[in-house]
């Protein structure tokens, strides 16, 4: 029913930029607050940034300034922008959805690898 289903990871340099997409279907998707999170080799999971019904952001304090989430409800489509990208920043990153603070489904992740 509920499905994410990421897309755009893949090889960029150092300082190079990278756009995520992650494509809902099976929900009213504008009712939803969307999530973007990633797990690097040998850490936690962690969220990097989120973006509300109402259009409020909040990210993560390591990608604050270089990345930016968005939606477009009229696409059911929620993004990632990032942009000056850091080997620090090589990770799986999931796409996320909730609703009155209950996880609805997650997507199955699109390895991003920053190198030289």
């Amino acid at each position: 029913q509920v499905q994410l289903v990421e897309s755009g990871g893949g090889l960029v340099q150092p300082g190079g930029s990278l756009r995520l997409s992650c494509v809902a279907s099976g929900m009213t998707f504008n009712l939803y607050n969307m999530d973007w999170y990633r797990r690097a080799p040998g850490k936690e999971r962690e969220m990097v940034a989120s973006i509300s019904t109402g259009y409020i952001t909040d990210y993560v304090d390591s990608v604050q300034g270089r990345f930016t989430i968005s939606r477009d409800n009229a696409k059911n489509t929620a993004y990632l922008q990032m942009d000056s990208l850091k080997p620090e920043d090589t990770a799986v990153y999931y796409c996320h959805s909730n609703i009155w603070g209950k996880s609805t489904a997650w997507g199955q992740g699109t390895q991003v690898t920053v190198s030289s």
